[in-house]
């Protein structure tokens, strides 16, 4: 067993072109984007704003929004941004009404509107409150401040059920970008250090190595474990690299992100054996690796946040992909501060996935005697 991991070591020493090209591909693209999604000198991505006559209050209430920069222009100026490219979406707000203009299609959107349809509503319940108000004899004013202390103060005791779901949702570009393109590139990482398996069987390897003492189950081990190492390896690089020189903290929370990573690594290298296990040739491999690599960051939000998906039959073929639940775990000790107690939904589920993908690949893979 060390006879083989040692060799694989080598052969790692000797071409590291793979693990390097999909490593600096992860970082190029995640570094890239989330550097395009931070305008200027402000804290969030620029949007473009053309305020109506009567809209002004709208205004200094999304100025003081942190997950946008929102810069007032004129209406032409608006148009030829979207045109230009220069801007993926901009805001037209009215005395009673605001309105999205896409110029290009972008999960950003949907989170722009959420933002300001907020102030609006905001703006509507305290108008209604100070109606009411007057209608029975009261202060206006002292009413929509005894509303606004209400809601400081929280009334109402929520209780958390699930992982997720019952919270207000909250939104870290960066932590998003990182950990979708490191999932995403380590399937790739981990699928081409499994799929040597098959080529070596079909090249008669493991024929002559079970003639020597090494037993077939300290093969498998071997040559899992080597790509257990080399994708999470991969994922520590990045996270590495994000957290020393771009200065993401990760809610100071990077080593706990790392370890509890540690099962989606499993999962994954449980699914390359699986999808080595159904195929003929690596020829068909490369195919299937390919489609399957990119569906599943597209379903499980590696690209854009799920919370913007409504498609119930998308959702679903989320929960069954591991990529969803490793950016759960990001998600949730960078953004929200859980802790693994509270990460252990997801955490369970990838190491299901791992023993279960384990279990019914090498089965198929010896039953077809690959």
């Amino acid at each position: 067993m060390k006879g083989i991991l040692l060799a694989r070591v080598r052969e790692f020493i000797r071409n590291p072109f793979t693990f390097l090209l999909f490593t600096g591909m992860s970082i190029v693209f995640a570094w890239v984007i989330s550097s395009m999604n931070v305008g200027g000198g402000g804290g969030g991505l620029p949007v473009p704003v053309y305020v109506e006559e009567g809209a002004d209050g709208y205004q200094s209430f999304l100025e003081q929004q942190e997950a946008f920069q929102f810069y007032p222009v004129d209406k032409e100026t608006l148009e030829e941004e979207l045109r230009e490219g220069e801007a993926d979406t901009g805001v037209i707000l009215s005395k009673n009404r605001f309105d999205i203009l896409v110029g290009v299609e972008s999960p950003n959107a949907g989170l722009i509107q959420q933002t300001v349809q907020e102030v609006y509503t905001t703006d509507i319940q305290e108008t209604l409150i100070g109606d009411t108000a007057d209608a029975a004899g009261m202060e206006a004013d002292q009413a929509v401040s005894a509303y606004k202390e209400t809601l400081s103060d929280g009334t109402f005791d929520l209780a958390v059920n699930s992982f997720s779901g019952e919270e207000s949702w909250k939104y870290d570009d960066n932590v998003h970008r990182i950990g979708g393109f490191a999932l995403f590139f380590a399937i790739y990482t981990i699928a081409y250090g499994v799929v040597k398996i098959l080529t070596e069987k079909r090249m008669g390897v493991w024929d002559r190595i079970i003639l020597s003492p090494v037993k077939k189950s300290e093969m498998y081990i071997a040559n899992l474990l080597y790509s257990f190492i080399e994708g999470y390896l991969q994922i520590l690089i990045i996270f590495s690299v994000f957290y020393f020189w771009r200065g993401i903290t990760f809610n100071d929370q990077m080593i706990e992100i790392l370890l509890m990573l540690i099962p989606y690594a499993l999962a994954i290298v449980a699914m390359s054996i699986l999808i080595t296990a159904l195929v003929k040739n690596v020829e068909q491999f490369n195919a299937a690796i390919s489609i399957i690599t990119v569906s599943l960051a597209m379903i499980g939000g590696a690209f854009w946040p799920l919370e913007i998906v409504s498609n119930p039959v998308l959702l679903f073929l989320a929960k069954l992909n591991p990529i969803k639940y490793g950016l759960d775990i990001i998600q949730g000790a960078a953004v929200y501060g859980y802790s693994f107690t509270e990460l252990l939904q997801p955490i369970s589920i990838l190491t299901l996935m791992a023993v279960l993908f384990t279990g019914i690949g090498i089965h198929l893979m010896e039953k077809r005697h690959i």
